[in-house]
C-alpha cells in the first residue's frame, strides 16, 4: 500500500502528483496487464527473440 504524507499547506494536485509518480515506478498496471491472461513461456522467448533482433536491426542501420 503506498503512502503519500501531505505536508502542511501543500497543494492537493501536488500530492496527487506525487502519488501517481510512486505508483508508475512500482510497476502494478504493469504487472495486472500482464497477469490478465497466460503466455507461454515458448511465446514469451519468441517474442524477446523478436525484440531483440529489431533493436539488432535498428542498431545496424545507425551505423551505416
Amino acid at each position: 500500500m503506498l503512502i503519500i504524507p501531505v505536508k502542511e499547506g501543500e497543494n492537493i494536485d501536488r500530492a496527487l502528483k506525487r502519488f501517481k509518480r510512486k505508483f508508475d515506478k512500482t510497476g502494478t498496471m504493469r504487472q495486472l496487464r500482464t497477469r490478465q491472461q497466460y503466455t507461454k513461456p515458448s511465446v514469451k522467448r519468441r517474442a524477446e527473440v523478436q525484440k531483440a533482433q529489431y533493436i539488432q536491426g535498428l542498431r545496424d542501420q545507425e551505423e551505416i
